[in-house]
């Protein structure tokens, strides 16, 4: 440990400042900056502390020369690096999930994939606005996922597969109370009712307001972990509310959720410029049978 410290000092020492040491610098407190960020709003931050104290009393025992613990502590610090990996594994692959189901980052890799069809048609949120604000008035609580982009085949096996159409009436009697089906989440893919009495995971966010319950809890956490969205229906209160992107809108009118719900589409459209290009090419082959047909009619 000590021979390391001496190197790294004689490192800084040898560094001749540069253009690019300044704009390496400047990236690296950039991406520490949104990593303590990160680390504060999830419950990394407490474990983050206890190695940071491990990681000061380490130090401390080789600047005082304690060779025991000096051998203990270098012994320790050969798997310190796995153990914060097993540590961290649900906060790192939380936030891997949330860097792919950027914007930009599925514009990029989706492009030249233009969707034939939308995913969710205007018929379909009607029955859903109806259903879920029917159950709304009579108090019935109710989670109704909207799966997009990111496939919910781990989530759909812990409930019961259903594969029908999508009607209010459905909905309805899916989360009518004493029934078997009405506990848990139902999954929606598109125009189909996938699977009903689905378990979600849990929010670990320490953001969430004290009075929303484990269905709202279950609606944030996984619109965290996926790009799903979760429309909450409260039992309690019977307000309505919509999870997306890890935040909750809460107190929906069904006009609102129904100007929200119509843009469940946006994400899959694609970049601008190759939305342009698409857009006139359809003109031009517009203008050239129009075109043709004048030609033929003289």
């Amino acid at each position: 440990m000590r021979e390391f410290l001496r190197q790294i000092l004689q490192y800084v020492q040898s560094v001749k400042i540069a253009p690019k040491n300044i704009l390496e610098m400047l990236i690296l407190a950039v991406m520490i900056y949104f990593l303590f960020a990160w680390v504060k709003r999830s419950r990394a931050w407490t474990l983050l502390r206890g190695v940071v104290v491990l990681l000061v009393f380490v130090v401390m025992v080789h600047l005082l020369e304690l060779n025991v613990l000096s051998y203990i502590a270098d012994r320790t610090l050969n798997i310190l690096v796995i153990a914060l990996l097993i540590l961290f594994q649900p906060e790192l692959r939380a936030a891997l999930e949330q860097i792919g189901q950027g914007k930009y980052v599925r514009s990029i890799l989706r492009a030249g994939r233009p969707r034939s069809e939308a995913l969710y048609s205007p018929e379909v949120v009607e029955q859903i606005i109806d259903a879920t604000y029917v159950m709304a008035q009579n108090r019935t609580g109710a989670l109704i996922v909207l799966a997009r982009e990111i496939n919910l085949a781990e989530y759909i096996r812990t409930g019961i597969r259903l594969d029908a159409v999508v009607s209010s009436a459905l909905l309805i009697n899916i989360f009518e109370h004493n029934t078997p089906l009405h506990d848990g989440a139902v999954i929606m893919e598109g125009q189909k009712v996938t699977a009903a009495t689905c378990y979600l995971p849990l929010s670990q966010s320490l953001t969430i307001e004290k009075e929303l319950g484990t269905r709202h809890r279950a609606a944030i956490g996984l619109s965290e972990v996926t790009d799903s969205w979760t429309i909450v229906v409260s039992e309690e209160s019977g307000q309505v509310a919509l999870a997306r992107r890890g935040e909750l809108s809460r107190n929906l009118r069904p006009d609102e959720l129904r100007a929200e719900l119509m843009k469940i589409e946006e994400d899959f459209t694609l970049p601008e410029m190759v939305r342009k290009g698409e857009k006139n090419r359809r003109r031009k082959a517009a203008e050239a049978e129009i075109t043709e047909g004048g030609e033929k009619n003289e």
